[in-house]
């Protein structure tokens, strides 16, 4: 399966299939003929997955950096490009990503500023990878302050979602995966009801569609691309919070399932939505196995704090959230009634 974002003369694909990442010397042959380096970028956990056998026509350098959000500093990118210029890249060569979301989040930011710019290929291999971070051109670290507040836009030379490395994937990236997914089942306006006979592979396709369809609709998020941040205002809010407790305490999907739930609530508060629509969004977290409750150590003050910080945020809070005209930008919603509907959300669990 292939699907293209349509960005005119920079379009690329994004290849979903099982065995996907042996496609890429021959990618690579094509696209970056005049390379004489290509660094994959990876963790130590992925380099040693049965999966990791890439071809790349040249012998390829390996840089491993830090699992997870851990990756996502300016430490690591200072070293990361230390290690590029040791390796005397050029503007003629490539950087590979091999990871999830945190690794090709890295990697694309580190290749959107190393000389101003080199390529880069994407190889996710989890679900959040495949079916968001990846795609899009988004690449950014963290701050203490917030998630991905460092950043560019960078897009990718092409993107190779191989659904085999999905085969050795902790559950709980699984899950991960899967708060994105319901995010995009909602954003089409799906019922719940018609998940149960969806495979996992065709939630993958249909969630890639979907940003693909936006992404080349929006390049820079001035306008439709910020639905697909339908759910991360609270969800990043939450993260920054947990990972400044623990860094395995909340992963993205986790924290998106609960901003999911959060957001269709205070759409309801506002008279956007009906009851009804609360439920389906339930129903959708509950088949896809998510639960959405607000960690309890979490004080209501902090989180509220923690959105207002969100890259999103217009000098107020600001949400995604369903209405009578589809899912819109809101702005300027009362806190009262932000803290209200979070209180009353607590109070369900």
């Amino acid at each position: 399966m292939k699907v293209t974002v349509d960005l005119k003369e920079r379009a690329y694909d994004i290849v979903l299939q099982e065995g996907a990442r042996h496609r890429l010397e021959v990618f690579l042959r094509e696209h970056c003929p005049n390379a004489h380096a290509k660094v994959i970028i990876t963790s130590s956990s992925l380099r040693a997955q049965p999966w990791f056998d890439f071809a790349t026509g040249l012998g390829a350098h390996i840089i491993e950096v830090p699992e997870g959000e851990s990756a996502k500093t300016f430490a690591t990118l200072e070293l990361l490009c230390e290690q590029l210029a040791a390796l005397e890249l050029s503007r003629s060569d490539v950087v590979i990503g091999v990871g999830g979301g945190a690794v090709t989040d890295l990697a694309g930011f580190a290749a959107a500023v190393y000389l101003r710019g080199i390529d880069v290929v994407q190889v996710p291999t989890t679900l959040v990878g495949q079916v968001d971070a990846a795609t899009g051109g988004k690449t950014a670290i963290n701050l203490r302050a917030g998630k991905n507040l460092v950043g560019a836009f960078h897009q990718p030379l092409g993107v190779f979602c191989d659904f085999e490395t999905l085969e050795t994937l902790p559950e709980r990236e699984r899950l991960s995966g899967l708060g994105e997914i319901a995010k995009c089942w909602l954003l089409e306006g799906r019922a719940a009801g018609d998940l149960e006979s969806a495979s996992l592979n065709d939630l993958v396709l249909m969630s890639v569609r979907l940003k693909a369809s936006i992404v080349a609709a929006d390049e820079f998020e001035g306008g439709r691309r910020a639905l697909l941040n339908y759910g991360h205002t609270l969800g990043h809010a939450l993260e920054v919070l947990a990972l400044a407790r623990d860094a395995d305490e909340l992963r993205h999907g986790e924290a998106v399932a609960v901003g999911l739930a959060y957001a269709v609530r205070l759409a309801h508060a506002l008279g956007r939505v009906d009851a009804a629509e609360i439920v389906n969004h339930d129903e959708v977290l509950r088949i896809l196995g998510l639960g959405h409750g607000v960690p309890t150590e979490l004080a209501t003050n902090d989180i509220v704090t923690a959105m207002g910080h969100d890259k999103k945020a217009h000098h107020d809070l600001t949400f995604v959230l369903p209405g009578a005209n589809g899912f819109e930008v809101v702005r300027g919603i009362e806190p009262e009634t932000i803290v209200q509907v979070l209180e009353s959300f607590r109070g369900e669990q």
